[in-house]
């Protein structure tokens, strides 16, 4: 299956654990806002915070698409519905490497 197909499957179960293992141990979050470099560490509690607000329906990622995948890269987009009631238009760049993801870099435009 897919890197995408993985990822999708994740959201769609609200399973973090399948989600986390998708990361490799070496795995780096790049934040669009700072430029700040989170490790696969650090990004757990986060990640896991997020996958509890899908759970409650209070984050929503939907019209999810997979612009491009090969065994290095994939590229997605979607649209994030976020507690705090706005809505963004995300970008997502995953580096692959051996079927796992070894970094992230995401960009994000907010939707009025």
């Amino acid at each position: 299956m897919s890197v995408y197909k993985n990822i999708i499957s994740s959201f769609d179960d609200c399973s973090v654990q399948s989600y986390l293992n998708l990361l490799h141990e070496d795995y780096v979050f790049i934040r669009h806002q700072s430029g700040q470099k989170v490790s696969k560490t650090e990004w757990a509690p986060i990640v896991t915070g997020m996958f509890d607000a899908m759970r409650e329906k209070k984050l929503k990622f939907e019209e999810n698409r997979c612009i491009y995948e090969n065994n290095d890269i994939l590229v997605m987009h979607s649209i994030g519905h976020f507690p705090d009631g706005t809505k963004e238009a995300i970008m997502a760049v995953h580096t692959l490497s051996n079927g796992k993801i070894v970094k992230t870099e995401s960009g994000a435009t907010r939707i009025d």
